[in-house]
């Protein structure tokens, strides 16, 4: 009976040490995946106010309060804008001073903490920036998905994709730029947003599957009469827009590419991600193998997407070297590869999805060039 005992105790050993790796591994899949929109990205620290004064604010000096540029500043029931460190304003050592641009929702008190997003505008194009713009609907794959048009004379429309941790309302930061131009703006939520439906599972994909909800607006905006389209994404939008661009069935429409922070890498950003809410390094492999486990996720289909060799439209890459979520060699690896259709534009001390906060007017430059031959 020893033997048998034994080997009995091995199995349910085994067993019980599967069913643990099992449970590890949807833990740590779920850190990565099951980030809702417009929630913080694991890993966004947190900054204190300090004190408020008109035209100013005070926070806890960090890595992150010093970041250059334009933020949202939020935390439950606050939104605000901060603009650039004024250096020349009196501060302690353990402090960092920055323009207060304005309150949208709530108010600020000494002691809260918000994070930064680069979501500055809470609302609609009309009520956050006065533009005319009308709801739309558009019949997905799963059910309809809400979306706002931004009407413009231009043919060619620009369909733009929020990524991870915001919401359609990202897109609004650069809404006035594109209707200078008169370019018609379709922002479409996709499975996921709020008002949208669901994702089955209840988890992202990485934009490997959200990519059909893209494949809808842009039939969305033939039927509209647009005569082509600009996809523009930041991070998994951007990975969405790639997708779309090699597997829509009308791919013949997408005229060009704008690829803010783009997840082109979908196990280095599930490593990211999980390891940024603290799963011990041990571990990611289990959250790579259980995230493909639970999605369906597969690395051959993004590369091909992202295939260098495959790429058939001009494409415009803003990334930086600070992006802890997506890496940024992968970027310069698709640039270097293809340098007849694809533009890098580097922008630094950005973190993800973040490219035009860092620098509003390079960025902008940048996408008034690549967008002057398309539209």
């Amino acid at each position: 009976m020893r033997p048998a005992t034994a080997t009995a105790a091995a199995v349910t050993t085994v067993i019980g040490l599967g069913a643990a790796a099992v449970a590890v591994g949807r833990y740590a899949s779920d850190a990565a995946l099951g980030v809702p929109s417009g929630r913080p990205l694991p890993g966004d620290p947190r900054l204190t106010v300090h004190v408020t004064g008109p035209g100013r604010i005070t926070l806890t000096r960090s890595l992150a309060s010093l970041r250059p540029g334009t933020y949202g500043i939020e935390a439950r029931g606050v939104h605000a804008v901060v603009g650039p460190v004024l250096d020349r304003v009196p501060h302690t050592a353990d402090t960092v001073v920055r323009r207060l641009e304005r309150v949208e929702l709530g108010a600020l008190a000494p002691g809260d903490r918000l994070r930064l997003t680069p979501q500055l505008h809470c609302g609609t194009p009309g009520t956050a920036l006065g533009l005319p713009y009308e709801e739309a609907e558009i019949p997905g794959e799963l059910g309809t998905l809400p979306a706002w048009v931004v009407p413009g004379p231009r043919s060619t429309w620009v369909i733009a994709l929020h990524g991870l941790g915001t919401t359609r309302e990202h897109p609004l930061n650069l809404l006035p730029f594109f209707h200078r131009r008169q370019i018609p703006v379709l922002v479409p939520a996709y499975r996921g947003d709020p008002g949208a439906p669901a994702a089955p599972d209840g988890l992202g994909h990485l934009g490997d599957s959200e990519w059909r909800d893209v494949d809808a607006a842009v039939r969305y905006a033939v039927r509209r009469g647009a005569a082509n389209v600009v996809l523009h994404g930041w991070g998994t939008g951007a990975a969405m827009a790639l997708h779309a661009a090699a597997s829509s069935g009308v791919r013949d429409r997408i005229r060009g590419l704008v690829l803010d922070s783009p997840v082109l890498d979908w196990e280095a950003t599930l490593r990211n991600l999980a390891s940024a809410r603290r799963v011990p390094g041990l571990l990611l492999p289990l959250a790579v193998r259980a995230a493909q486990g639970r999605t369906g996720l597969r690395g051959d289909r993004l590369q091909e997407a992202a295939d260098p060799h495959a790429l058939r439209v001009p494409t415009l890459l803003l990334h930086g070297p600070d992006d802890t979520i997506a890496p940024w060699d992968a970027s310069r690896r698709l640039a270097r590869l293809r340098p007849d259709l694809v533009t890098l534009a580097t922008v630094p001390e950005a973190p993800h999805a973040a490219m035009w906060n860092a620098d509003p007017v390079r960025y902008e430059e940048a996408l008034r060039r690549f967008l002057t031959p398309l539209v």
